[in-house]
């Protein structure tokens, strides 16, 4: 996040604006309440974003030439650069400019939703951007907070009200905050109105579970003050649950709010395939300054003979005779770089933007990225990445409702040694059948229910408020119960409370200190006399409550390492496995025990306890002691299995991902058992691994020595494979000091799962990992806010449109439904958007290669005059017109192997990792080619035509247009079928384009040079074209050129296939055997057919059928 500027460290509100009216007071500044995501705005849009654009070196280059072509006498007219920069330059702002509108929309929606503040004593309807810092907001049940607020009042008379933080850090449980009694009793707008209060607090920042202030209220002649902190803070994207409605008073607005801060800055995302494509730029600025420079120097050697300076026919003026030398040799050497500048493609910008914004509609239609039961389609919100999607290293991950669905469900329990499950709303012992003489057992044992009792009153459980105002509560007059809606703090228990509801057991509410519990239908009181409240030293609870026959009696539930050795009674082994065959099936389990005291007893725990709530000093440690003292001589009643369901094939899904060489790290806030618990069942971590732990350091020292360990064992054994554990704070001392240890441990492991993390702890694994030396691309996916951070962070950021708000999807690149919608996205989609944006990056260098050459080749034949070999429409269209569709739909369509087939083999992923198809060699490949080509489209055409310039029928002579038209022809011929023999995967606009290109161009040139255009002040090309097809020698010269250029790349292809196929080819081979239609998959439809049907078969009229040849080419 940001920090934003600030005089003083603490700030001053006065409630609902009313400043004191005595003194000089000067209003602080706050900001207002309005989010701001966007980048540009409407007036700022146009300077930024060419600024922008000419950061890119092409763009930049391009201007340059544009502006010397203007300034010096050049062999081209400035409108052959102008006119490219100038649709690129558009094309690309109307693409940012768009996106950017998007992300505007959305801040609208979010400032301008309505909410009511307290105004001038009466409830005011405004906008969400128009409150003020100093407001009294009024928030109803299920409404997010607009703003950060501190809770004045609620409806109920404790000023108590519940909170759900989903959005903001993954927790879906209700947490309670209070107001200070001072402001709890002004429950009605009017009261609220005559509060006079200032509230002191500490400036803005980011860590959401601090605040600290104070609240001083003026009643009368006295002033109160009170203490505010974290439990009275409501922050923003948290959601009132369970509370009709409440007041607070706005404290951080806008950017400041917790949640704006723990955003980080939107930066330019930048694709690895981006930054190759400028680092070929730069060689090929080096190779065109040294051609114009070999150039300029050729011409002045030529020059120093007498006879070629000044030839008869071409006598110099005076004024260039005395001009100076420098002057002339910079005027000629610019004039080269005017007339070489076509080397550098600048159409390849914009065909890269055009194909990764419409490349990107792609993944929104697949209907396998479709999810039915929410209709949810695959969204894109940015279309720069498309290709780093198939180049992923290291997939971060969120837990909770990332990979699990964040719903809660009950599955067995162990009662007195012996395993139940829940059939039909029945606990049945294992092993017991419907049918078997024992099964219809209505009544529960006696032990069953008071395990299920203990289970219905040791929890922190509340049932929401509107079901419990009917006389005798949620049960109807037939005696029937409605199901009762319970909130809990922690999934797990209201998982527990609905399961022994179901089964017969019934907790109902509670009232004043009594809780109220239905076994079997009868109704039952418990009063409520203490609550040992849960702390993660102990990992376990409990209650002190007082039965209806006057029993007092202690339950507490907790984790078993916690339980089990306090327990003297019960089926401790039998129980103790129980728990570890739960746990080896991913879930996550509670164990459950009792202690009854006598009257003796409990008067000496009582007093023991009021000594330790009241004490001033050591408070925590008192409590501990009493609490420790308190539960222990346990009788354990059982244990229990909840299960946080699982999305479905996310095992599949890390299974492939790990096939594919990608490292998969889970970060989560949650718990160290529980988090290693759903690892193993999702298969991040397995069976076979050896496990090492990072956890409960709380000096640097310790982490230190456990690192050194680690890695000394990694070394020792590195046979296994080995899974590692963090936790939050051991992790940040590793981060601290001995940041090289810990990634070097890292690395050698094959999963890494880091708990207990907070979110900008999220944000700094990934940094790490992004800036260590390998600088491998690095992929977050989450669901909630708390994963903002970490999704911004990496290289490509994908939301889960899960149950926790829409934070993460709106500041994702991607969102997806479902986690197992990951594997078709990278494996299939990024895999093709990369195949085909390495070729297009490198087809483009090549056909500017090919065109470029024959120009340079021809100044040693026209004595360096800078006379050009194409006429300028030529040279401007080429790149627009001529060969731009085909290589712009291959990058649309391409699918060099099945897409069935690239999902069904991961390890196909491998060939494409490390930027492979983008590395030197291919980058050389292709160069070479392209001279090479060039080349032999120079000498060819010279040695055929050349030497003898009469070769049309009645003895007419060729000119030099012709011969550079001559050139021209076989070279878009050529250049158009590279791309077609490049091309794995045809439909019919391929075919239409491919074709298409060299027609249109025939019947371009014809139109062009047959008719005398009245708006051209010279016509050179006039019927040069038609004299040229009427010849039958330049119609062999053409054949023949085109087939000796492609012939040597043909062989070439064949026979690295043959020798050293690489496992993608291998593919396509199987694939060709396996017989797939080879048009099946040019729509976006699972099946295959629907769309396609009819246009295909016209197709295999056409085409005959696809033989595998044909498909593998």
């Amino acid at each position: 996040g940001f920090d934003p500027p600030h005089q003083s460290d603490t700030r001053t509100i006065y409630i609902a604006n009313r400043f004191p009216q005595h003194g000089h007071y000067v209003p602080q500044k706050f900001a207002d309440n309005r989010i701001i995501s966007s980048k540009y705005t409407v007036w700022n849009f146009v300077p930024k974003n060419l600024f922008e654009q000419f950061r890119r070196v092409a763009n930049f280059y391009f201007l340059i030439i544009f502006l010397v072509q203007l300034m010096i006498d050049t062999p081209t007219s400035p409108i052959t650069s102008g006119l490219p920069l100038f649709f690129v330059i558009t094309v690309t702002a109307i693409k940012q400019g768009y996106e950017d509108w998007l992300r505007h929309k959305a801040d609208n929606e979010v400032n301008g939703a309505p909410v009511y503040v307290v105004r001038s004593g009466g409830l005011v309807k405004t906008r969400s951007k128009n409150i003020r810092v100093g407001d009294i907001v009024r928030v109803a049940k299920d409404e997010t907070f607009p703003v950060d607020l501190v809770l004045l009042s609620s409806d109920r008379i404790d000023g108590s009200c519940h909170v759900t933080t989903a959005s903001l850090d993954g927790e879906t449980n209700l947490k309670t905050h209070v107001a200070v009694p001072e402001t709890a009793v002004l429950q009605s707008v009017a009261n609220l109105d005559k509060l006079v209060a200032v509230i002191e607090c500490q400036q803005p920042e980011a860590d959401l579970y601090r605040f600290v202030g104070r609240i001083t209220v003026s009643q009368q002649t006295e002033e109160i003050v009170r203490p505010l902190g974290p439990e009275s803070l409501l922050l923003r994207g948290a959601r009132l649950k369970n509370t009709k409605e409440i007041f607070g008073v706005a404290v951080y607005t806008g950017m400041e709010t917790k949640m704006a801060l723990n955003y980080k800055s939107k930066s330019q995302k930048r694709s690895a395939v981006e930054k190759s494509m400028n680092s070929f730029l730069i060689i090929y600025l080096i190779i065109l300054l040294f051609e114009a420079i070999l150039s300029t120097i050729l011409k002045y050697a030529w020059q120093a003979e007498e006879k070629w300076d000044e030839p008869w026919y071409n006598e110099k003026t005076e004024h260039e005779r005395n001009s100076s030398k420098i002057l002339r040799f910079i005027s000629d050497f610019l004039a080269f770089l005017v007339l070489y500048n076509f080397i550098i493609p600048i159409s390849l910008y914009v065909t890269v933007e055009m194909q990764k914004f419409l490349g990107s509609f792609f993944i929104g239609w697949d209907l396998d990225l479709y999810h039915e039961e929410t209709n949810q389609r695959a969204q894109v919100n940015t279309s720069d990445l498309n290709e780093e999607l198939g180049q992923v290293e290291y997939v971060f991950t969120d837990k909770t409702g990332t990979l699990t669905e964040n719903e809660m469900q009950f599955r067995e329990c162990s009662i007195n040694g012996i395993k139940y499950q829940e059939v039909n709303g029945k606990l049945t012992p294992e092993g017991f059948t419907e049918d078997s003489p024992d099964g219809n057992r209505h009544s529960l044992m006696k032990e069953e229910e008071l395990f299920l009792k203990a289970v219905c009153l040791c929890h922190t459980v509340q049932i929401n408020a509107d079901q419990t105002d009917g006389a005798d509560g949620p049960w109807h007059a037939n005696g029937i119960a409605s199901p009762l809606e319970y909130y809990a703090s922690s999934p797990d228990e209201k998982a527990l409370v609905e399961a022994a509801s179901r089964v017969g057991v019934v907790f109902t509410g509670t009232s004043g200190d009594s809780m109220e519990v239905k076994s079997l239908g009868k109704s039952e009181r418990y009063k409520l006399l203490h609550v040992l409240e849960f702390d993660p030293n102990r990992r376990r609870m409990s209650v002190i409550v007082e039965s209806p026959s006057g029993e007092k009696l202690l339950f507490t539930k907790g984790a078993e390492s916690s339980i089990l050795p306090r327990s003297k009674s019960g089926e401790i082994d039998k129980t103790r496995i129980h728990v570890d065959e739960f746990a080896l099936k991913g879930l996550r389990t509670l164990c459950v025990a009792y202690r009854r005291f006598t009257p003796e007893e409990y008067q000496e725990i009582g007093k023991r306890l009021h000594e330790a709530r009241t004490a001033l000093q050591q408070r925590e440690e008192r409590l501990a002691d009493v609490f420790n003292f308190i539960e222990r001589d346990l009788e354990l009643l059982g244990a229990t299995g909840v299960e946080d369901k699982l999305q479905e094939k996310v095992q599949e899904t890390i299974e492939a991902l790990r096939l594919a060489g990608i490292k998969v790290w889970v970060l989560t806030g949650d718990k160290h058992e529980t988090a290693v618990s759903v690892s193993l069942s999702c298969g991040h971590f397995h069976r076979t691994m050896n496990i090492l732990e990072l956890v409960q350091h709380k000096s640097d020292s310790t982490c230190a020595e456990q690192l050194r360990q680690l890695a000394k064992r990694i070394k020792e054994d590195h046979v296994i494979q080995h899974g590692l554990v963090v936790d939050g704070t051991s992790l940040s001392l590793a981060l601290r000091e001995h940041e090289k240890l810990f990634m070097e441990v890292c690395k050698n492991c094959s999963a890494v799962l880091c708990c207990r993390m907070a979110p900008l702890q999220k944000a700094k694994v990934v940094r790490l990992l992004k800036t260590s030396p390998e600088k491998p691309i690095t992929l977050a996916i989450g669901d909630g806010a708390n994963d903002v951070s970490m999704i911004q962070e990496a290289h490509v950021g994908i939301g889960i449109m899960g149950k926790e708000g829409r934070q993460a999807v709106r500041n994702s690149d991607y969102a997806i439904a479902r986690f197992k919608f990951l594997s078709k996205l990278l494996f299939v989609h990024g895999h093709l958007y990369y195949i085909r944006i390495a070729t297009l990056v490198q087809y483009f260098f090549y056909k500017n290669v090919c065109f470029i050459t024959p120009q340079f080749l021809y100044q040693f034949f026209c004595l360096f005059s800078q006379q050009t070999l194409y006429d300028s429409v030529y040279l401007t269209l080429y790149n627009i017109c001529f060969t731009s569709l085909p290589v712009l739909i291959y990058s649309l369509f391409e699918q060099h192997v099945h897409p069935h087939v690239l999902q069904s083999k991961p390890v196909l992923y491998r060939d494409i990792s490390k930027n492979a198809h983008l590395g030197f060699k291919p980058f050389l490949y292709w160069t070479i080619l392209g001279f090479f080509h060039a080349f032999v489209f120079f000498y060819g055409s010279y040695l055929l035509m050349g030497e003898d310039t009469s070769l049309l029928g009645n003895g007419q002579m060729f000119g030099n247009w012709t011969f550079g038209t001559l050139v021209f022809t076989v070279m878009v011929i050529t250049v158009t079928m590279k791309m077609a023999l490049e091309t794995h995967f045809w439909t019919w606009i391929n075919h239409f384009v491919t074709w298409g290109s060299i027609v249109f161009y025939f019947i371009f040139s014809l139109f062009y040079g047959g008719i005398i255009w009245p708006f051209l002040h010279t016509q050179d090309m006039y019927f040069v074209f038609v004299q040229l097809l009427s010849s039958g020698s330049a119609w062999f010269a053409i054949i023949l050129i085109v087939v000796a250029c492609l012939f040597l790349d043909v062989v070439k292809k064949v026979l690295y296939r043959h020798l050293q196929p690489t496992s993608t080819e291998k593919a396509q081979l199987t694939e060709a055997g396996s017989g797939i239609n080879c048009l099946d998959s040019m729509c976006c439809f699972s099946d295959g057919e629907t769309a396609c049907t009819s246009v295909r078969r016209m197709l295999e009229r056409l085409m005959g059928r696809c033989s595998p040849t044909r498909v593998n080419r």
